[in-house]
């Protein structure tokens, strides 16, 4: 890996940008994720920052079951995201259709439309568990270092105390 490489890996891993897109839930995912940048919860403190294009933006946070209705703008808002893009469906309805899996308008989940990189299971996801989701991605680009070899020991002389 070049230098440049290095330092965009680096750049992604320490200030990424986020766009949030509902795709038809009711809404508490939406809250939540907000919540996740509010203050409180403090996603900021690693660097991410609500973007309002995906063409600013690396991650794209999706809440909501693909519908048919919405299935044909997903995909058009994450070809807009610059390479490389990352997909975190944020809810048990975007991970799987949730609760309106069955329904006639629906697809199933995000995954139906867009490959995703991170699913965060819950109804409505907490806050906590978003930020978990962001890090773990984000920690999973960093390339591990190699592993160091196991130090020698060298051989200690042996010293005469006097009791």
């Amino acid at each position: 890996m070049g230098l440049i490489q290095k330092i965009v890996t680096w750049a992604r891993i320490k200030s990424p940008w986020v766009i949030h897109f509902n795709t038809g839930a009711c809404n508490a995912c939406d809250i939540e994720v907000i919540a996740a940048l509010t203050p409180r919860f403090d996603l900021e403190r690693f660097g991410v920052q609500l973007k309002g294009s995906p063409r600013h933006a690396d991650v794209m946070v999706v809440s909501g079951p693909v519908t048919r209705q919405s299935r044909d703008r997903l995909k058009r808002v994450y070809d807009q995201l610059a390479e490389p893009k990352f997909v975190v469906a944020v809810g048990t309805c975007a991970c799987s259709g949730g609760v309106f899996q069955g329904c006639y308008n629906v697809e199933g989940g995000i995954d139906m439309a867009i490959p995703v990189n991170a699913y965060i299971p819950g109804c409505a996801a907490r806050p906590e568990a978003i930020i978990d989701g962001v890090v773990k991605l984000l920690s999973s680009l960093d390339p591990k270092p190699a592993a160091l070899p196991a130090p020698v020991a060298e051989p200690v002389e042996k010293v005469d105390v006097p009791a």
